[in-house]
């Protein structure tokens, strides 16, 4: 990972000043945990601050949106990594646990496109042992203002015990703010397919804002185009649906009958880690940005139109190529974002 204890260069704390007050805080919940990432040569592993949500929500926050991470980081050597690595880059950690178990670690491969291959250790971890009374008062209004946004999803909403409790807490709150949801399904931790997709659709019903990979779609609905899936999935409660196709780009669709494509951006691959989290942030930036998200979050994303959804897809690519080209997760703030632009 390029820095991992420092925000990428383009003005972080610029960034974020100039986003303090704005429209709400977006809480995000899940694992954070550690990966180990080959370094470039040498043979060995690098730890790196990682997870899912973690990187959504260390995502939103080099792009200047408060961002609050719900998670139950260990207060070992490695938890103290990540909690150093999350607050120096803007993560609001005022709502995560400091949990007694240890830290759980994500061991990566890579082949020779640059994309992952996980093999975790995590059986007893801290990331999983969510209780009830842990997220209470985890959506409360913050120094940024209300909680307009809750996004999930990963191991954190299939792992026992914790799963119900995250998935309880998006239930809940669908009543009231905007539901971001990503399957990114992990195959040899989360079972039989078919059984997965019955949780995936139950969260698809409570969620406004879906992003999914063409990598899980091959697990989950082998054979079924995205164009299928973007459609299928709208009916069942989403008002939008983001289908991310690696270097191909994405497909897209929204409930009040739009549907846009955007190619991919051309990058050199160092790797494709946290990508599809970076895409997350992305969408759920610009959405922040454009006031789409909040208590009547899916009467406003209705009002969406073809040229706002274009831009926000065409920023969440770019987004995610640079994260691409880059070691680990590690997200590209609002400065990279417009130097990007004009080049």
């Amino acid at each position: 990972m390029t820095a991992p204890d420092a925000p990428a260069a383009g003005g972080l704390a610029a960034d974020a000043t100039a986003h303090s007050g704005g429209p709400g805080i977006i809480a995000v919940a899940g694992e954070a945990l550690v990966d180990l990432v080959p370094a470039p040569v040498g043979g060995y592993f690098e730890i790196a601050p990682g997870g899912s949500p973690a990187n959504v929500a260390l995502g939103l926050a080099r792009l200047g949106v408060p961002a609050r991470l719900l998670a139950r980081i260990a207060d070992d050597m490695l938890g103290k990594r990540i909690r150093t690595h999350l607050v120096h880059n803007g993560v609001q950690l005022d709502h995560a646990v400091a949990a007694k178990e240890q830290t759980s670690l994500a061991m990566v491969s890579l082949d020779e496109n640059g994309s992952p291959a996980y093999d975790f250790r995590i059986t007893g971890t801290a990331d999983w042992q969510w209780t009830p009374a842990e997220v209470a008062g985890a959506l409360e209004p913050g120094a940024a203002g209300p909680v307009v946004a809750l996004h999930s999803g990963s191991l954190a909403l299939t792992m026992a015990p914790g799963d119900a409790v995250l998935r309880d807490l998006l239930m809940r709150a669908s009543d009231t703010i905007t539901i971001s949801y990503d399957p990114n399904c992990r195959p040899r931790l989360m079972g039989n397919p078919v059984e997965v997709l019955r949780g995936v659709h139950e969260m698809l019903g409570a969620a406004d804002v879906v992003k999914v990979s063409s990598e899980d779609l091959a697990w989950l609905l082998p054979g079924m185009a995205p164009e299928q899936v973007v459609d299928d999935w709208l009916t069942r409660g989403p008002t939008l649906v983001a289908v991310t196709l690696g270097s191909d780009g994405v497909v897209a669709g929204a409930s009040a009958g739009l549907r846009a494509r955007r190619p991919g951006v051309a990058v050199k691959v160092i790797d494709t880690v946290g990508a599809g989290d970076t895409f997350s942030a992305a969408l759920l930036a610009g959405l922040h940005g454009h006031g789409l998200l909040g208590g009547d979050g899916a009467a406003k994303l209705q009002t969406l139109d073809y040229s706002t959804l274009d831009e926000l897809l065409h920023d969440a690519v770019l987004a995610a190529a640079i994260a691409c080209s880059r070691r680990g997760a590690d997200p590209p703030t609002r400065g990279d974002l417009r130097l990007s632009r004009m080049g």
